[in-house]
């Protein structure tokens, strides 16, 4: 730790460490939870607090009897994305991170879920909410805060800093009378923080030792690589971001040894995996962002080429590291992490299937005064054309989809949205004016258990979900800290070989990502379907198979 803090702070390292020491000591405890490590067991669901909305109860607690009572035992974890007090950004403009936003619940809730499901909790802190008490103390002149942000000097050159919104990145405010520029990454409701001052490392561990405290198990560090800024530097993935990271985790580790730390960096393959460090140092877990728009590509085209390529060249990291793999989230689905991955006309074909079938495109200044796409906003199931095919194909393509979801090497993450069924939210876009509204709509929890017990699409997403989770969750060979193996062959078949940690046990996994009826060659007994293979078998358009080979 001391070596870390010598690198970030210099001198001031020996104090910072005896402050870092005590809150440890003041947070740590004991789990009740005996666990193992990632396992095969491990899935995520990844929702709003509010995405269920009962009639008199708590968002919360609605939530813990969905994932009770309807979830069960098929899905280990839920990620709750920003429950705190926050006045933009649907939750990422934290105003207090040591307070759950009254109207969703309170801590109480957090740890009721967290009792029998496994927690995933946001350290938002890159940036913090404009209304927050720090920002309205270094507005009004306060000492403790004038160094907790960055001022700037409009004048200066910031062409180098890599930006991901086409925002401007300096905000005006006025601080005693006098106008400065303070950094803001995302928009100027998001205050980025200082890391160069030591009193902002304190603030943000005690906010994230409390959440390791309440329940969590996972902790994910929201839009990390921009953490640390140093004029002349890209400001994205800076090596002193790299130490904070791995400083985070050596503490929280002192908190509770069983915390995972996630990563969210929305950006090329390579740059992503820089996150895990040597393997040991620093996350536990990084988002796989290619694999969404991969997926995407895949079944758009009905040709497994370009993701069977890119699978073949994931390497395992270590046995402390794995990749947390999702197709929807609550953000788009991200254009950069394929920028070396897609040719620029595969990307515009899946930008105007996007456009055809509802959605919308979200885009990034490129420094050189034009923009490009960088998020495309739209409900993942949709995507794969609500305006094409009938409702059948639809979800027949989607639960294809979804088996390479589950089938690739990591843990699993399955947005609310795709777990239910849901389609385009058009209404939420018109009347908030914000696209990523097309997928974050707010149900009725009752409207759903009423479709839910119709013969439709709800009924028939949810349940396929749960049956493939329950028959993953009890095959070692879908271990993520196992191996995998891509074999290439018929385009229209995505075909992926996984092993356990110690190679005893394998399963073959084939996705049929094309409207035709294709054949394939294996041995051993389907665990979807219940069928012994020997040798010749055949996947009907957009199905799929796990062969546990024999």
């Amino acid at each position: 730790m001391f070596d870390k803090l010598e690198r970030l702070y210099g001198d001031k390292a020996a104090n910072i460490e005896k402050a870092i020491l005590d809150l440890i000591e003041d947070f740590s405890f004991k789990s009740d939870k005996k666990r193992v490590g990632l396992t095969e067991k491990d899935s995520i669901l990844i929702t709003y607090g509010d995405s269920l909305l009962a009639e008199g109860e708590k968002p919360l607690a609605t939530l813990k009897r969905f994932m009770d009572e309807e979830v069960g035992d098929a899905i280990q974890s839920v990620h709750i994305l920003p429950f705190y007090p926050y006045s933009s950004d649907d939750g990422f403009s934290v105003i207090d991170y040591q307070a759950v936003d009254e109207l969703l619940g309170d801590w109480a809730d957090i740890k009721a879920i967290s009792l029998k499901h496994d927690v995933m909790i946001d350290g938002v802190i890159n940036h913090i909410s404009k209304e927050s008490a720090c920002f309205q103390g270094y507005l009004r002149g306060e000492e403790a805060f004038q160094d907790f942000f960055i001022e700037c000097d409009p004048s200066a050159d910031y062409s180098e800093v890599v930006r991901p919104r086409a925002l401007p990145l300096l905000s005006p405010f006025e601080v005693n009378g006098e106008k400065k520029y303070i950094w803001t990454t995302f928009s100027d409701d998001q205050i980025d923080l200082n890391y160069k001052n030591p009193q902002v490392l304190l603030y943000v561990l005690k906010a994230l030792m409390k959440y390791v405290k309440e329940g969590a198990r996972f902790l994910r560090l929201d839009a990390i690589g921009f953490a640390w800024k140093e004029l002349g530097t890209p400001c994205i993935h800076h090596e002193k971001t790299h130490i904070l990271v791995g400083l985070i985790r050596e503490i929280l580790l002192k908190v509770n040894p069983e915390i995972v730390i996630v990563t969210e960096t929305n950006v090329p393959h390579h740059e992503n995996v820089s996150y895990f460090g040597d393997g040991h140092n620093e996350a536990h877990m990084v988002y796989q962002f290619p694999l969404p728009p991969l997926t995407l590509h895949t079944l758009i085209s009905g040709d497994s080429r370009r993701i069977t390529s890119w699978a073949k060249g994931l390497e395992r990291i270590s046995d402390e590291t794995s990749f947390f793999n999702f197709l929807a989230s609550h953000d788009g689905i991200g254009v950069r992490p394929v920028e070396q991955l897609l040719s620029a006309d595969e990307v515009n074909r899946i930008v105007e299937k996007v456009r055809l079938n509802g959605g919308r495109i979200s885009y990034k200044n490129n420094g050189d005064g034009t923009q490009s796409p960088y998020e495309l906003n739209i409900n993942y199931m949709d995507a794969l054309g609500v305006n094409e095919v009938d409702e059948e194909t639809l979800i027949k393509k989607f639960m294809a989809a979804t088996g390479i979801l589950y089938s690739f090497i990591g843990v699993p993450g399955i947005y609310i949205h795709s777990l239910l069924g849901s389609g385009n939210d058009q209404k939420g876009v018109e009347s908030s004016g914000i696209n990523r509204r097309i997928n974050r709509e707010k149900l009725s929890y009752t409207q759903w258990k009423n479709e839910l017990a119709q013969d439709g699409r709800r009924k028939k997403v949810f349940e396929k979900n749960l049956e493939l989770l329950r028959i993953r969750k009890k095959e070692i060979a879908f271990h993520p800290h196992g191996y995998q193996e891509v074999i290439e062959g018929d385009p229209r078949l995505l075909i992926v070989r996984r092993l356990d940690p110690e190679k005893k046990e394998a399963i073959l996994a084939i996705i049929n990502i094309s409207n035709e009826s294709v054949p394939y060659q294996a041995y051993g007994r389907n665990l979807i379907s219940n069928e012994e293979i020997e040798g010749e078998g055949q996947l009907e358009a957009y199905d799929m198979a796990w062969i546990k080979e024999m």
